[in-house]
């Protein structure tokens, strides 16, 4: 565990996490790592979340129970929370994610926490990067799975083991004699996911064996390119908002068509993130039909999670079905 142990203190460290936190823990060999890890170089003051989606029977409910006894043996305390996924609707994976990120951020606002931990790897960012590499993405999706972000207000979502393989998680956990549990559905040739895991990445290996790092260190490049230039796309976007109608983001048609095609798709992306619409069935089709109703080239499209982009005379707008 030295090798990850320390990685998690260099994060803490640069990140300047303190104080009380909650570690989101499925039962699998990351978030299990990520709690061991936590617990040797942060001490008390932690405690664990883990949220159970209800998708897969017996197998979530032992997931459940696995992670009470971990935390039982471990003498950190344990939440538990669970949702109806399905009855989310929608994208089924955007529905969890929903889901148990409101869940996490309810348990720190009720324990005081000021972060939430995932257990994200190196091969997380690969699998990410390549993965909307296929759906067709730019230098913003280059980027990759941040290392921190706002969850809500002054709590933190943070991962701490993005610097640190699965194949290194893996060894750590054997050394130590620690038992995780097995998600099936990560076998699943149904999701393009596991696919990538478990069909691409192997083959680009036998291209390149550390793809993976290659992979992360791009996104690590990204990142720094769009913070370098999120400064500039707030201010053209500020330059064009005005103000909402009800629920709908409204822009001027005229202070867009001044913008340049590669700074409107960013300009797009950035309001994505802010009102927190759907990116995962994004495509680069869908980003280029939204610089063609900036310019005027366009009149009317529908998105992924119902959003709905209509230029109107002198205005664009942007917003879920009524």
């Amino acid at each position: 565990m030295t090798r990850l142990v320390a990685e998690i203190q260099r994060f803490l460290q640069d990140h300047q996490v303190v104080g009380r936190g909650i570690v989101a823990v499925s039962g699998g060999a990351d978030s299990v790592a990520l709690l061991l890890g936590l617990r040797e170089c942060h001490g008390d003051g932690l405690v664990i979340g883990h949220f159970n989606h209800r998708l897969r029977g017996d197998e979530s409910d032992g997931d459940e129970q696995f992670v009470r006894e971990l935390g039982k043996q471990l003498g950190v305390p344990v939440r538990v929370g669970s949702g109806d996924v399905k009855a989310a609707g929608g994208n089924l994976e955007a529905a969890a994610r929903k889901l148990r990120y409101h869940w996490f951020v309810s348990v720190a606002q009720e324990v005081g926490a000021r972060w939430v931990a995932t257990g994200h790897t190196a091969d997380d960012q690969a699998e990410t990067v390549l993965h909307r590499i296929i759906r067709g993405t730019g230098i913003t999706g280059l980027s990759g799975i941040a290392k921190h972000r706002p969850l809500c207000g002054e709590i933190q979502l943070i991962r701490p083991l993005l610097t640190v393989t699965r194949q290194e998680i893996l060894m750590a956990l054997a050394g130590c004699q620690q038992h995780y549990r097995i998600d099936s559905t990560n076998n699943d040739s149904a999701f393009t996911r596991n696919r990538i895991r478990h069909e691409l990445l192997p083959l680009l290996k036998t291209f390149n064996p550390q793809v993976v790092e290659a992979l992360t260190r791009l996104a690590e490049q990204a990142r720094s390119y769009v913070e370098e230039h999120q400064p500039r796309i707030a201010l053209l976007l500020e330059g064009c908002e005005l103000p909402r109608a009800g629920e709908r983001v409204i822009l001027d048609a005229a202070g867009l068509s001044r913008i340049k095609a590669g700074e409107l798709q960013e300009l797009f992306r950035a309001i994505w993130l802010r009102e927190g619409w759907p990116q995962l069935g994004m495509s680069a089709a869908h980003w280029a039909r939204l610089v063609e109703i900036a310019t005027g080239r366009l009149t009317a499209a529908d998105f992924p999670g119902g959003i709905t982009a209509r230029r109107l005379d002198k205005v664009v707008q942007l917003g879920r079905h009524s």
